[in-house]
């Protein structure tokens, strides 16, 4: 079966796995809220409480989110202006892996399409500007944000969408790359694709899903994926 496309997620997988601070992440969060009457570490607490019923959501349900409705979720309203201070705290942990960019120019090389599908409450913007920066976005053919579109992984929708942005129909010629048993691994297969674990990150415990995929293949650095796959398209 031929290769046309390899999709990849995002934090944990083209990006190092980064432990974070999730106390320093909601008081980020909370220097954006505005007209509130307590004090700010009230504030803070609620968005880490509305932050862990998004996530649950997210992974009981494949329900997607924006960073506003992260602010609903808490009932406090914010300026999204002053999202510089949460943009800021997350800065650090969103460079590229360095093997990403040859890794993309190999697979393009080959005639395989690049897409990127990230589970994530960020808009667009944030996304692409850490790839420009990084000089990776120009190589990537699709992206999709599931702060876009209703569904996140592992639903078989959000895998659909990614496929669409990317232009390939036949998910049997499609291969995901990620960090994550299920959401990545177990919802990529269930989508009829074929699945590439990297197996370097600590996901909690309370983003573990339901099941557990088996991936196709595991790979330790991603500059081991163009051969891997040249291999499934009979090209190796």
């Amino acid at each position: 079966m031929s290769v046309e496309a390899v999709v990849f997620d995002w934090g944990g997988t083209l990006t190092r796995w980064h432990d974070i601070d999730f106390h320093a992440e909601s008081l980020a969060l909370a220097q954006a809220v505005v007209g509130a009457d307590h004090p700010v570490e009230v504030s803070r607490e609620r968005l880490h409480a509305a932050g862990d019923s998004i996530w649950g959501r997210s992974r009981d349900h494949q329900r997607s989110a924006t960073v506003a409705d992260l602010f609903d979720e808490a009932g406090l309203e914010h300026d999204p202006e002053l999202l510089s201070h949460y943009y800021e705290f997350w800065e650090p942990h969103t460079y590229t892996d360095p093997e990403a960019g040859p890794m993309f120019e190999a697979l393009r090389a080959a005639g395989t399409k690049v897409g990127v599908l990230s589970n994530t409450i960020w808009p667009r913007a944030w996304h692409r500007g850490f790839f420009e920066r990084d000089g990776v976005l120009h190589l990537i053919d699709g992206d999709v944000y599931t702060s876009e579109i209703p569904w996140t992984k592992p639903s078989e929708h959000a895998f659909r969408a990614a496929m669409d942005a990317v232009g390939v129909s036949d998910p049997a010629s499609c291969v995901y790359v990620g960090d994550r048993l299920f959401d990545d691994v177990w919802g990529a297969q269930n989508a009829g694709m074929r699945a590439i674990h990297v197996p370097h990150s600590d996901i909690p415990a309370n983003q573990v899903g339901h099941t557990e995929g088996r991936p196709d293949a595991v790979v330790h650095a991603l500059s081991e994926i163009p051969a891997l796959v040249a291999g499934w398209a009979g090209r190796g």
